[in-house]
Parts: structure tokens; sequence; C-alpha cells
């Protein structure tokens, strides 16, 4: 893959199905122009072509109020009665919304700065007053809205978020709330903690411990979940449950279950929603509280959540002052997550909450990034009925763009019909039928892509031609079918919509405004709403930390839509490289080039340089375009387009003065002169990289030694002073195997000391533990470093820093691969490297992994090292040598992050985990040499005092051969010492 690719493909993420920014369809228009020729049809793109026009789009920002329950309504006519039937249907009167301070922070500040309970609720006055205040609403939002995904990130509430907040939410008195429905999107899936949806409405008593003399307990009004694991047990109404803890759960290690006993056995119901077991296992797995309960009522469905009543008495004889503090801090959680997961409504699915969650927080914290209209638009899709609002979702997380409504089919859409109408009148979907206006090409291309290949084979032989070409593969017969078509689009047309009968697709305006609020919501393309089921069931957990925003990422509307074209650039960039198609991949080079020149201006630069926002730059159009021009480097190299690529490099050179890709810049552009004859050009480019700041590691290596062998006499004769640091020896031993003859470009294999075939590195460690010493060890890379390193630093990692941490589904802060990682926690990172050198990292480590394990965190690997090799890892390196190099993780995680040497060895002097060594061995192949980033690393280690050696596999009649090498490179090292000497001479 060319340099520069991959990084570009995780930018881009998942590729959009439609451009919508000016230049990148005036790219496109270029590329596709002549194929435009070939289909002359002539419809408007993006537009509704029937169910509507345009008069019905222009209303599609008229909101009013609904005249019953109050709610925002579009102001057709369609959508008016639609709503008004429902709330009628439903026996519902006018009343006022009760919300939790939860719900209460997601929505804008005219309808969040009240909050609306029972008239004869005591606490009215007390929690209007509470909400009202605009630091506790902000800060509680910012940190604990968490809970509201059901998975394990964590915010820490300030300590604002005090008693009378929670005293007016479960205050005396009754309040009538909506029990959570978290039903499964698939229902097969074995998570104890994913309930069916219900609808009942339960009265909540009093949430406060009563002050008994004996006693003191409290009762939560909850739900059994995951009753479909369950459902053989029948349900009794008012039947006494009781509830066991479940550590050992594959789910969820806080998991709870609930059941109820019969004649001495015991009968599981299912389990304690997981948010609410969250802060209800620490205590009861100190013996702290003890819970029962029974069943309030029956649910519809048997599937469905069950009602139940539990009663949790604080076991005061067990609880000492001291922890106290705890207890309550704990309790409180549980209060709010019970409270958060009663409040959504019964009848939303939980990839629709998920989804009416991540637009809420989006409008929440980057609502000026949006037009009214775009505002409009997103606030009408609470008013939508819950048909239309997952159907919406689903066919966004298809590929799409076009549907066949006869295969759209879920189960929880009961109307598909009225769902698609209701999305059509109200500027949602468009569609496509047998009387629609002639296609555009692109269409055309587009829904032929919803047939399946034997209705194109029908098409191409039937429909359009005598005898038809045969072709299997789906783009060969699209293809094939266009081009035949070039005179016969109205005949093509009714063909295809006779097989395909009506398709639908998502809107432009649509795509646009989600695409964007997915974005920001995650501030990658490699993550979108699969991340939230990837939560749900388990598979990921995310670290705890606190969301602490002072700054937006992007400050102002036209920064965002800079930053989206950009993307869509490197989209057409990457795209126009798989198709080899080298015009469109200079134009996309062309048009970056030109954009960064024009967008990085003197005040970008100066921001990049020295503030703790300078990786905000990541968002940034210059930084997408300079990828994108950084990759046409090495597409021009390919082509040995040499002259481009220097141009292009000095343009990277000479704009961007602190990134730390200017090593690899200088080093291409050093190479290239060479190509071309500039020798003297190249190395004065190498000589002024050796001395570049930001030019590290692997990159700086090799700039030194391009000096060393380009700077020889008459061009240069002053020897420079690292010259004999880059030419130090690496130790390195020879062992030979019986090889299998591979093929060339494949990896070599041998046969092991068992007979079986085996790496090189395999090999190896069969030899250290054998022949070599009785080494221990294990082919780790920086696997293991990495892993070393996030959990001696966790702390550090995930430290409360304004900025780093905006969004709820990261492993890592944003400045993580930046110098300000460490400027910005000096005084932390020092203190924990200080404990490490004096000994305390085996300790910081085994508290680190019983704390955090299976949390997601960037560079650890939880499956692939053990605790007891990470131990011993830790233990024979020694305090010393495991903080220097930790300490260059901290300092420069990008640049060091790769390259370690392939094996990690140990052993014990005795029996005990005392008095071990560790040895680092960079292992080769016959044919494989030493990268300027490994021996980066080699040296490195040296100088930390690690033991570390390379290990090269020969065939046996190739060790003399070696040792004739050996001795010649002594020879030149001697012949370097005379040149000193001789220089020295002269010199005075």
């Amino acid at each position: 893959m060319l340099h520069g690719r991959e990084s570009l493909v995780r930018l881009i993420g998942k590729r959009r199905r439609a451009f919508f920014s000016p230049l990148a369809h005036r790219l496109r228009s270029q590329n596709d122009s002549d194929s435009g020729e070939a289909m002359p049809i002539h419809s408007k793109e993006h537009e509704p072509l029937i169910e509507g026009d345009r008069s019905r789009q222009a209303r599609v920002a008229e909101l009013v109020s609904c005249p019953v329950c109050n709610a925002s309504v579009r102001g057709d006519d369609f959508s008016l009665n639609s709503h008004l039937d429902a709330c009628l249907s439903k026996g519902k009167k006018r009343k006022l919304r009760q919300r939790t301070l939860l719900q209460v922070n997601f929505l804008s500040k005219s309808r969040g700065e009240t909050c609306l309970v029972e008239a004869g609720n005591a606490n009215a006055d007390k929690c209007g007053k509470g909400i009202s205040e605009e630091s506790q609403i902000s800060n509680f939002h910012r940190s604990d809205v968490l809970m509201l995904y059901g998975n394990d990130v964590r915010c820490e509430s300030p300590k604002s978020m005090n008693s009378s907040l929670c005293n007016s939410e479960f205050g005396s008195g009754t309040s009538t709330l909506k029990v959570m429905d978290e039903d499964s999107v698939n229902g097969q899936t074995v998570d104890p903690h994913f309930p069916s949806g219900f609808s009942s409405t339960i009265n909540a008593p009093r949430n406060g411990f009563c002050q008994d003399k004996d006693k003191d307990v409290s009762t939560l009004e909850t739900f059994i979940v995951g009753r479909r694991f369950h459902e053989k047990v029948v349900l009794q109404h008012g039947a006494r449950v009781y509830t066991l803890r479940e550590p050992k759960n594959p789910k969820d290690d806080n998991a709870i279950k609930v059941f109820f006993e019969d004649q001495g056995c015991r009968y599981p119901l299912g389990y304690l929603p997981r948010e609410l077991a969250k802060y209800l296992s620490p205590l009861i797995d100190n013996r702290k509280l003890e819970c029962e309960g029974s069943i309030s009522s029956l649910p519809e469905h048997p599937l469905d959540p069950v009602p139940i009543i539990l009663f949790c008495q604080k076991l005061v004889d067990d609880i000492i002052s001291q922890n106290q503090e705890n207890f309550d801090s704990l309790w409180q959680k549980a209060l709010l997550a019970n409270e958060s997961a009663k409040a959504l409504p019964t009848n939303m699915t939980k990839y629709q909450q998920n989804f009416c969650l991540m637009l809420e927080d989006v409008m929440d914290s980057h609502s000026h990034l949006f037009t009214i209209e775009e505002k409009n638009l997103i606030g009408s899709f609470s008013s939508l009925s819950g048909d239309a609002q997952r159907l919406l979702i689903r066919l966004y997380t298809r590929k799409g763009p076009w549907f066949r409504l006869s295969n759209i089919s879920y189960k929880e859409i009961s109307d598909l019909n009225v769902a698609v109408h209701t999305l059509q009148t109200t500027g949602y979907l468009c569609s496509l039928s047998l009387g629609v206006q002639s296609l555009k090409y692109d269409d055309m291309k587009e829904v032929l892509n919803v047939l399946t290949v034997s209705e194109l084979q029908h098409i191409s032989n039937h429909g359009l031609f005598k005898s038809g070409i045969h072709h299997v593969r789906r783009q060969e017969l699209i293809e094939y079918i266009l081009s035949a078509s070039k005179n016969r689009s109205c005949i093509l047309q009714k063909m295809v919509f006779e097989h395909v009968g009506t398709c639908v697709k998502i809107t432009s305006t649509v795509e646009a405004i989600l695409w964007r609020i997915q974005r920001l919501f995650f501030l990658n393309g490699e993550q979108d709403l699969s991340a939230f089921l990837l939560v749900d069931i388990g598979l990921i957990k995310y670290p705890e930390y606190t969301c602490i925003v002072s700054k937006p990422i992007f400050s102002c509307h036209s920064d965002l839509l800079g930053y989206e074209e950009a993307i869509e650039v490197a989209q057409i960039m990457d795209e126009s490289i798989d198709e080899s198609n080298m015009e469109m991949t200079i134009r996309c080079v062309g048009v970056s080039s030109d954009r960064m020149l024009a967008n990085f201006s003197e005040e970008i630069q100066s921001s990049v340089s020295g503030t703790q926002l300078g990786f905000f730059s990541y968002f940034s159009a210059w930084w997408v375009y300079s990828k994108v021009v950084s990759l046409g480097v090495s597409v021009y190299e390919r082509e040995r387009r040499y002259h481009d690529a220097i141009k292009l490099l000095r343009e990277l050179l000479n704009i961007i003065m602190y990134d730390s890709r200017r090593g690899y810049w200088a080093l291409r552009l050093s190479i290239d002169l060479e190509h071309l004859g500039h020798f003297n050009e190249s190395l004065s480019i190498a000589e002024k990289g050796v001395d570049d700041p930001w030019i590290r590691a692997g990159s700086k290596m090799a700039l030194q030694r391009r000096v060393l062998r380009l700077g020889k006499p008459p061009r240069r004769w002053k020897i420079p002073s690292y010259a004999e640091t880059v030419m130090r020896k690496v130790k390195e031993i020879s062992i030979s195997g019986r090889p299998l003859k591979n093929e060339i470009g494949e990896k070599s294999l041998f046969y092991g000391t068992d007979n079986e075939l085996c790496g090189v590195e395999k090999l190896a460690l069969q030899y250290y533990a054998e022949e070599g010493g009785g080494w221990q060890g294990i082919h780790s890379e920086s696997g293991i470093w990495m892993t070393i390193f996030g959990l001696l630093m966790w702390g550090v990692i995930f430290s409360d820093v304004p900025n780093v941490f905006p969004s709820k589904f990261q492993v890592a802060p944003l400045d993580l691969l930046t110098d300000d990682f460490y400027v910005v926690r000096k005084t932390e990172i020092d203190s924990q490297l200080e404990k490490i050198h004096e000994g305390m990292a085996e300790e910081i480590l085994i508290t680190s992994w019983q704390l955090h394990e299976g949390t997601s965190c960037h560079g650890v690997s939880w499956d692939r090292f053990s605790l007891s090799d990470l131990r011993a890892a830790v233990s024979c390196i020694g305090g010393r040598s495991l903080a220097l190099l930790c300490r260059h993780l901290a300092a420069d995680y990008r640049s060091w992050s790769s390259g370690m040497p392939d094996l990690l060895l140990w052993r014990f002097h005795g029996n005990d985990m005392e008095g071990g060594e560790a040895k680092l061995v960079e292992v080769k192949g016959p044919r494989d040499r030493l990268s300027e980033q490994q021996r980066a690393w080699i040296l490195t280690l040296m100088d930390c005092g690690i033991d570390t050696e390379g290990c090269r596999h020969v065939i046996k009649g190739q060790i003399q051969e070696i040792k004739l090498n050996v001795c010649k490179k002594e020879r030149s090292l001697l012949a370097l010492e005379k040149l000193k000497l001789t220089e020295a001479v002269n010199w005075h």
C-alpha cells in the first residue's frame, strides 16, 4: 500500500454515498462528463420524484404546538392529523411533561429550563429552582449523561451536583414515570441486560432511606430485563423476588440476577438493568446493602420487562463512618441511573434510543454549526411516528443509496407503507417508480445496483438485444447495460422499474445532515452507530473519564463546511486510486495543494506551534488536504515523476513547520533529489533535516546515515559529531534452520526443533530457550510495550484535562499523539515515572490490570499478553530502564510507538521472580535488513541500559560469507577512525 494511504482511509472512514460540496461536484462532473453524454437524461438530482413536490418541502421547517401533549409537530395536514389521532387514541390529556435532570440537559434551553412535576408534589418549587441554575445543568449534562447509553463509560459528577438537586428529584410525593424500553435490535444476543419494551405506568414513592430505629430501607421501582432467556418461568403478580450477584457473567461483571423461590428451588427471572446494577453491585459485594422485592404488575407480553418494587436494606452495623461517603455517592448514582432508565418512551427500540441521544447530544454541544433550517429539520425528527423514525435509522445504516420497497421488512416497524409515506411528505425520503420522469445517468446506475445478477442478465439478454453477452459480475453487467442502452434510455428505465417496483432513498439534505451529526458525535470516520451496539452487547467497554469541554473543535459553520469539503476530496482521491484513474488522482492532488496553501494562514501556523489546543488542527481543512498531498507524493514516486513529487514536498516543508511528518517529507525529498542526480542539494536537505527539532526517531536516523554516506570528501571534509553514535555496532548472532522453499514475496517458513513449520521469530525463540541460555520469551514487537505503557500510565492518560475528551466513545485523549500530551501533564507524568524508577512498576501494573481489565485503551492488548508475562517483563527490565523507555513514549508517542525489537526474553536466577534479567532481540530472515526505525529503537534501548541484540537466520553455507562481511564492517570502522585522526592533524 502507498505510504499515507492507510492513514487517509482511516480519516475518511465509511465512504459517503453522495457528495454535497461544490468542489467535489466539480471534480466528479469533470470525471463523469463522458458518461453523462452516454445517456442524455434530464431530471433534477436529489428531488423527491413522487409523493410530494417542492411546495411540500418548503413547509418542512414550519412547526406547530400539539394542543394535547404540547409537543412540536410539523404543520402539514398529514403530520398534524396523524399526531392528533395518536394522542387522542391513547386517551391523553394536555399536561406538563416530567423529565429527569439527565434528559433536561439534552434539550434546548427553552424547553429544558423547567422541571415539571405533578400538581400535588411539595417539592415542585424546589425542583424548578434547582434545575434553573445554569451551572448545575451544564455540569450535570456533560458528566452524567453517559449512563443513558447503557455502557460503562463514566463521567464523574461535579461536586456542585449536591443533595439539594437529588432531593428535588427524589423527594416525597409521587410522580408518574414511564419505564425505559431497551428492546434488542436482533433479539438473539445473550446479554442478560437486554429487555424488551413494555407499556406501564407506576407510581414512584420516596426513594430516600427511611429513618427506622433498627434498619434503613429504601424502595426502588425498577424492572426485570432479559426475560427472553428465562421465558419458561411463569410470572405471578405480587410474587416475592430475590437478588443474587453474578460477578462472572461474561457480558457484565456487575450483573445482578433476579429470581424467586418455590419449595426450596430457585427460578431465575432475569436481571436488574445494567445502569442500576453498575452502582448497586459494589454495595452488595461489600455487604453494605441487601435487596429483595416483589412483582408489582404483569407485562402485556411475556418477554417484556417486568415491573418490580425493589426493597433495599442498608446494613447499618456493617458500615463504618469512613465508608459512609462512598456509600452515599454510589447510592445517589444508583438513584439517578434508575430514574434515567424509566424516563424514555416505552415503544423506543435500543438503536432508536441511541440515535435520538446522538442527535440531542450533538445539538446540545454543536448547535452553532447548523443553520436554522437544519435545526428545524433535526428538531422535527422527534415529531415523526416511531415507525418512521425506526425506518429512517435502518435505511441510514444500510449501504444504499436506493432500496427496493419490496425488500424492506423489519419486525419493529408495524406499517411500512405509512412510515414511508410519512418520511416522503416530510422531506426525509424520495422515491422512484414506473411512472417517474427520465432519470439522470448516476441515478440509473445506482438503481441498477439494487437488481440481482439474474435480473440484470435478463435485461441484458432479453430486453434490449437479440443476443446478449453473458457477464457474471454485477458491475460488468451494469456497465454493459448502460453503454448499450445509449439510445434506449426510456426502454431501459421501463424494464428496470418492472423488476424493481418502487424504491426509496434518503434525500441528499438529510443524508448530509446525518453524516455531519455522526461525525461531530464520534469525531472520526471509523466509528458509527454500531459503536452503541458493541457497547450494549458487551464487546467493547470504554474507559472512565471526565468530559471537560471549554472550546468547540469547530468555531463556526464555515470551518465545518471546509472540513467536510476536504474529506470529500480525500474520498475522491481514494476512489481514484482504487480505480487506477491517474487523471483524477492528479486533479485531486492539485486541488488539495491549492486549497492547502489558501487555508494555511499565519494565524493557524502560530496556533499549532505552542498551545495545548494544537491537536485541533486535525479537524481542519488544511490538515486533510496535507494528507492528500502527502499521498500524492507517493503516487508520483510510484510513477517515477520525481519532479512533481519534489514540488509537492517543498510545498509541504515550506508551509507546515510544526509537524512530525516533516521527517518523512525531508527524507523523501533528499532521496528524490538523489534520483535526479542532485547530490549536493540532496545532502543539504538531509543536513537541514538532522537539525530540525520536529524530525525524530527513525526519520532522523535515516537522514543522519544519508549525511554520512553523501557527505564524504570532497563534498564534506568534516565528520558530523553523531557519526560514532550512528555507526555504533549492534551485537548480532546467527542461527540456522531447515527452510521451506517459499515463493518470492511470501514470509519465510522453517522447520522448528519439533519438526513443525514456524516463522523465523518462533525459530529464534526455540534457539534462545535451548542453546541460547534457557530464556523464556514471547514474540511481541511493540505490542507489549504499548500495553505496559498504557497500564502504568492509565491514570495519566485519562486524567482531567480540558478538551481532550469531547466524545464519549474514546480510547485515548485527542492529544496522545502530539507533543502536548507530555507538556500539559508534565507534573503527573514525572511523578509516575519517579515511582516506576523506584521499583513500584509491578505493583502499579497489577493494580491497573485488576481495575481496568477488558477496558479499551489505545495500545493496550488484553488478549495478547497475560498478566504473568507483563509482570515478568516489568520485573526483569528494571525500574530505571523502564522509566526511561516510558519517558520516550510519553514525550513522543507517535514517533516511538513502532519499530521495537521482535522478541522480549527474560530469565530468573532462582525459583522466585526476583533477580531476573531481560533481553530484546530483533530477528531477521536471510533476505531482511533493519529499518531505520528499528535501528533507532535498538540504539535507544542500548542507551537505556537494556541488553539488545540482533538475530539473523542464515543458510549454513552463508555463515562464512557473514563472517567476511563482519570483517569488512570492522575495517570500515577502522578507516573512519583513521579519517578522524587525519582531520585532527590537518586542523592543527
